[in-house]
């Protein structure tokens, strides 16, 4: 015998508006608890192509001829950062650096980012690229001071402004429509001018460098316990529904 689908019932038909109605909520829970981070990110260039850097500026020791960026943007992870933009050849940019004994030139390429990326009320710098001429055990850190100051650090030494741009922030968690959405959060894996006890040194997304704090709070811009929970309810009633729409048929 055929068994045909029954009716929903009226409990039924509830439970299915209800879902209806709570899934949009839900879902925008899930994309405000997106957020990212305003910072200075660090890069290498690897032959053609731009790589995001292993030490921070002031841990790393680049070689003669070596081209080195920076990019300031919104991003929510290293792994999203935004690349530095615009022509990165050291034949270019030290073209008019002569080599000289007892030194180094190393090139860099200074992306001061976009309108949409700048904090309220301030307006990037046109980019910037300047070759080098420092000592041949000099840092990124020190190639930097000596071609865009002045440079701004935060009390933990995380670099925050390039040639004085932005006046104020550093690295502040930013919402999805990219307002400040807090301070006292860093950015994730930033680079600091210390570095850490064996000589490396955070790099790319500032969440890392205050791990300590962000991390107890559980802020850290991904999805909350309130989001999960409220997926569990909807599987939960969904099986409910389904169950009253068997138990009808």
């Amino acid at each position: 015998m055929i068994r045909r689908a029954g009716r929903v019932g009226g409990s039924g038909r509830a439970v299915v508006l209800f879902l209806a109605a709570l899934l949009p909520l839900l879902a925008g829970a899930g994309q405000a608890q997106a957020a990212g981070y305003r910072y200075w990110s660090f890069w290498d260039l690897d032959g053609d192509r731009w790589t995001y850097a292993t030490q921070g500026p002031s841990v790393a020791r680049p070689a003669d001829g070596d081209v080195q960026g920076f990019r300031f943007a919104v991003s929510e992870e290293s792994d999203d950062s935004s690349q530095p933009r615009g022509a990165a050849d050291f034949a270019g940019i030290c073209a008019k650096t002569p080599a000289k004994d007892g030194s180094k030139r190393v090139a860099l390429v200074i992306d001061f980012g976009t309108a949409e990326d700048a904090p309220s009320g301030e307006t990037p710098p046109a980019n910037r690229t300047a070759c080098a001429r420092v000592a041949p055990d000099a840092s990124t850190a020190e190639a930097l001071a000596s071609v865009a100051e002045p440079l701004r650090y935060d009390n933990s030494a995380l670099l925050c402004a390039i040639a004085g741009y932005p006046e104020r922030g550093c690295g502040e968690q930013v919402s999805g429509t990219g307002t400040e959405s807090g301070t006292g959060a860093s950015a994730p894996g930033k680079e600091t001018e210390g570095g850490s006890e064996d000589g490396s040194e955070k790099t790319g997304s500032p969440d890392s460098s205050a791990s300590g704090e962000s991390g107890e709070s559980g802020d850290d811009g991904g999805p909350s316990l309130g989001l999960f929970a409220g997926v569990a309810v909807v599987a939960l009633l969904g099986a409910a529904a389904f169950w009253q729409v068997r138990r009808r048929g």
